[in-house]
């Protein structure tokens, strides 16, 4: 495991756990270090039940890794500075959390500016809405959410969407192609490639591409 490679994964209740669940497992495949954290408060259970009442659990809270949101909600502790990546899960209503959270909303700015990798995928881009980092900036998202994308330009035909630092991504399906792009953009592109031949990616496309003609032609 690389110790220059550390992504943060925060966990709010109602995550999408297909979503939180692929973003981790293909990070540590690439052999990034990804810790779990979840909102709740210091000395609390560390787990966190997702949309579909699986239950998770966390590393950390995010209190015991940047200490208590001051009343402006900026984060007090340091420990941002050890992350290259925050990427938000979606669902509902984790991602309506995740949104509304001020240590969340701290941690996400604050990650923007020291130039770091800010990614969310299905509901969750509406917390980078909510920070003020989509201000001319391409993005996607699940489409019940496309009008909270508050200064984005909205990219209906693209299931990841890539912008500078900032990468998006449309739902559930889209899971596997956003965490290998989170690899290609913090690893390199030909280890994305290679846990991609390892996953059977390649081949799944040609088994889809396959089945659809077919469906046509019948």
């Amino acid at each position: 495991m690389s110790p220059s490679l550390k992504v943060l994964v925060p966990l709010a209740p109602g995550f999408e756990e297909i979503e939180a669940v692929t973003v981790i497992d293909v990070l540590r495949r690439a052999r990034v270090e990804v810790v779990i954290a979840d909102l709740c408060t210091l000395g609390e259970a560390r787990q966190v039940n997702g949309s579909h009442d699986i239950t998770i659990a966390s590393n950390q809270s995010i209190d015991a890794l940047f200490g208590h949101a001051s009343g402006q909600g900026e984060l007090q502790g340091q420990s941002l500075g050890e992350f290259d990546a925050i990427v938000l899960p979606g669902g509902m209503p984790g991602a309506a959390n995740l949104r509304d959270d001020p240590r969340i909303q701290s941690a996400l700015r604050e990650m923007s500016r020291r130039g770091k990798l800010v990614a969310a995928i299905c509901a969750a881009p509406i917390a980078l809405a909510q920070a003020g980092l989509l201000e001319g900036k391409r993005a996607t998202c699940y489409p019940a959410f496309r009008d909270q994308l508050a200064g984005a330009t909205v990219v209906a035909d693209q299931r990841v969407v890539v912008d500078g630092n900032l990468i998006t991504s449309a739902g559930p399906g889209t899971a596997l192609e956003f965490s290998l792009r989170l690899v290609a953009q913090l690893v390199n592109k030909e280890t994305a490639d290679e846990l991609a031949k390892a996953m059977l990616l390649h081949d799944l496309a040609r088994v889809t591409e396959a089945s659809r003609l077919h469906s046509r032609q019948a």
